[in-house]
């Protein structure tokens, strides 16, 4: 059922204007957040509350980062219990027996034969460290030609120069073109609406765009290429979901000659896709995995690599005397003892609740509802995988992105939260959601596209 505006409290703006002087929001339009700022107050379930009153589903899971909903008791103890007994540990020569303890863990995760692990605080850090040690691990081979990265367009690895530089999304790139890492190339992405619009799940048309990975490799060579890195399914653009048959390629091709492949898996990892990782989900193995996000449920910062073996055993083992650091690269709250508890106590509920099931009967759910909204007036392209989903929305001339700001504002006017990429919404809901909320969070999502064409 709509939620009308005027059930809600009037807020003084000017009053919130002045309280947000000092705050330069990341990713936001700034100047038109001050004239119209949405101020969350709360959080709890599957639901936020803003500073009007309103009860906003979360469409969203927070960034992808919240799919356990909000506020559960269990991370709540978690959290205080490791508090109270140890606040910090030092990252550096030392660390908290329940890190290992969750390393080992998050190993049961991951496909076989992945099974060390990295921690850090973001999947920004993940990545720029996935990258690192790609570099370090053909060095330590005796192949430090091997310096060239290959991304894709339209990717999103995170906010750091590591990360930009491999990145596709030129918003991200355009103003530090001087301080991006050297030697990156980027595969097209896959997204054709000309062949694909309104597919549900993977596209069949598209696999031989992995072909473009060859033709790269005759350009540098595979001698100069160290890595290829990838989201199985690009989250942050808009949920472009690969087609059948091309990570396949991508890793064959990989294997040929020698490159690792490095899943960026922040987003769609844990569930997010309706299986532990992408990896899973598309029956594909890279040599790398990142991770953040679910993790903690977005509760605490913390995020990952997880390589294989035989990449942590090249590194370590270069020779030297044994007391000295084979890796010269960290964090301070790498591994921070009450992150641990608060991934402990996440992946503690996805095991007792029963959490993956939930999410493949969701994944149908979504994928039906969204769909059914094909041919309303306005909506150009439809995409799902897992628990995601995508609209590609007509833009209005000449404004790119107001369309998708102004849906946005009528979304929290009807009580859901949904994210916005310029044109494009995405939806990702909290697998803790019912299906009949997720089926009435899509129904609102449908009149509110009424009402905006």
């Amino acid at each position: 059922m709509k939620i009308e505006t005027s059930q809600f409290k009037e807020v003084n703006s000017a009053e919130y204007i002045q309280a947000m002087d000092a705050y330069w929001l990341p990713y936001t339009p700034n100047r038109y957040f001050r004239k119209n700022p949405k101020v969350m107050t709360s959080a709890k379930g599957v639901y936020y509350f803003d500073d009007h009153g309103r009860q906003l589903f979360d469409g969203a899971s927070g960034l992808w980062t919240s799919p356990l909903g909000h506020g559960d008791p269990r991370m709540i103890e978690a959290i205080q219990k490791q508090y109270e007994k140890m606040d910090y540990v030092p990252a550096f020569q030392m660390a908290g027996s329940e890190t290992f303890r969750l390393a080992k863990r998050i190993t049961q995760y991951t496909p076989p034969g992945l099974n060390k692990v990295f921690f850090v605080n973001s999947g920004s850090e993940a990545v720029d460290t996935a990258l690192k040690i790609a570099l370090a691990y053909h060095r330590a081979k005796g192949e430090a030609t091997r310096f060239r990265m290959i991304g894709r367009e339209r990717g999103y690895h995170g906010a750091c120069i590591g990360g930009i530089s491999v990145g596709g999304i030129p918003a991200n790139r355009k103003m530090f073109g001087p301080m991006m890492m050297p030697g990156v190339d980027h595969l097209p992405h896959t997204l054709n609406l000309s062949q694909m619009a309104f597919s549900k799940g993977q596209p069949t048309w598209g696999a031989h765009l992995a072909d473009e990975l060859e033709r790269l490799v005759l350009l540098h060579d595979a001698s100069n290429i160290a890595a290829v890195i990838l989201e199985p399914v690009q989250g942050s653009t808009g949920v472009i979901v690969p087609p059948v048959g091309y990570l396949e390629k991508i890793r064959d091709i990989c294997t040929k000659h020698g490159i690792l492949l490095i899943f960026d898996e922040v987003i769609t990892g844990f569930g997010r896709l309706a299986a532990n990782f992408g990896a899973d989900r598309f029956g594909v193995k890279p040599d790398m995995i990142t991770f953040a996000k679910a993790i903690t449920n977005g509760v605490i910062p913390m995020g990952g690599v997880v390589v294989r073996e035989d990449i942590y055993d090249a590194i370590t083992g270069i020779g030297g005397q044994e007391q000295a650091i084979e890796f010269f690269h960290g964090f301070t709250y790498s591994g921070h003892p009450i992150a641990t508890a608060a991934a402990h106590a996440a992946l503690d509920i996805f095991e007792s609740d029963g959490i993956m099931e939930k999410t493949k009967v969701l994944d149908r759910v979504l994928g039906d509802a969204v769909h059914s909204l094909k041919g309303q007036a306005g909506i150009l392209d439809i995409r799902n995988c897992g628990v995601s989903a995508a609209f590609d929305l007509e833009p209005i001339a000449g404004k790119p992105g107001l369309r998708g700001m102004q849906v946005l504002e009528s979304c929290i006017e009807h009580g859901i939260l949904v994210r916005i990429t310029s044109d494009t919404i995405a939806m990702g809901p909290p697998f803790v959601a019912t299906p009949a909320e997720v089926e009435s969070f899509v129904e609102t999502f449908g009149r509110v596209l009424k009402k905006a064409f």
